[in-house]
C-alpha cells in the first residue's frame, strides 16, 4: 500500500485515490473460493449447467468479488507512514450490482470519504469503492469500506 503522512491522507478526503490493477477472475479462482467457503452452488462451479442460466456460464461468488478488495486496496489505499497494523472494521453498505463471469477481469476504484483519529494513534478510514468489470457498463459491486490502522 502506498505510504503517506497523516497530513497528506487528511488532504485526500473527498478525492479519488485511484484505480487498482486488473485481476482475472478465472474459473480456477472461483472453484478454489467455492472450496474455501463450501459454497458449491452450480452457477459458480458447474460450467455445463450454468450455461443454461441467464448468465450464460459460471459466475464468481459475490463474496469472492468483495474479498478481492484487499488485493485491490494494496495498489491505491494510503496508509500512515508509521502504521504498525491495519484491520477491517466493516462496511456501511455493500451492493452486488452485476455478475462477474468466469474469465473476466475486475479492478477497484477508491475514493477516500473520511479519515479520523479515534484514539491517539488509532485512525479510522472509510472508502467508497466501485469494482469495474472489464468491458461492461455496470460495476460488479459498490461498497463503503471501513478500516482502522494503528500507527
Amino acid at each position: 500500500m502506498p505510504v503517506a503522512t497523516l497530513e497528506t491522507i487528511r488532504s485526500k478526503v473527498g478525492q479519488s485515490l485511484g484505480t487498482s490493477d486488473w485481476i482475472e477472475v478465472s474459473q480456477d479462482r472461483i472453484n478454489v473460493f467455492a472450496d474455501a467457503t463450501e459454497d458449491h452452488q452450480f452457477i459458480h462451479v458447474d460450467e455445463a449447467l450454468a450455461t443454461q442460466t441467464p448468465f450464460g456460464g459460471t459466475i464468481a461468488h459475490g463474496f469472492l468479488s468483495l474479498s478481492l478488495l484487499s488485493r485491490m486496496a494494496a495498489d491505491v489505499m494510503l496508509v500512515p507512514e508509521t502504521t504498525r497494523m491495519g484491520v477491517n472494521y466493516g462496511f456501511d453498505r455493500v451492493r452486488f450490482l452485476a455478475p462477474v463471469r468466469a474469465g473476466k477481469r475486475v479492478r477497484g476504484h477508491f475514493t477516500l470519504v473520511s479519515f479520523e483519529e479515534k484514539r491517539p494513534g488509532q485512525y479510522q478510514f472509510a472508502h467508497d469503492v466501485s469494482v469495474e468489470i472489464e468491458g461492461e457498463d455496470k460495476p460488479a459491486l459498490s461498497a463503503t469500506w471501513i478500516g482502522q490502522v494503528f500507527a
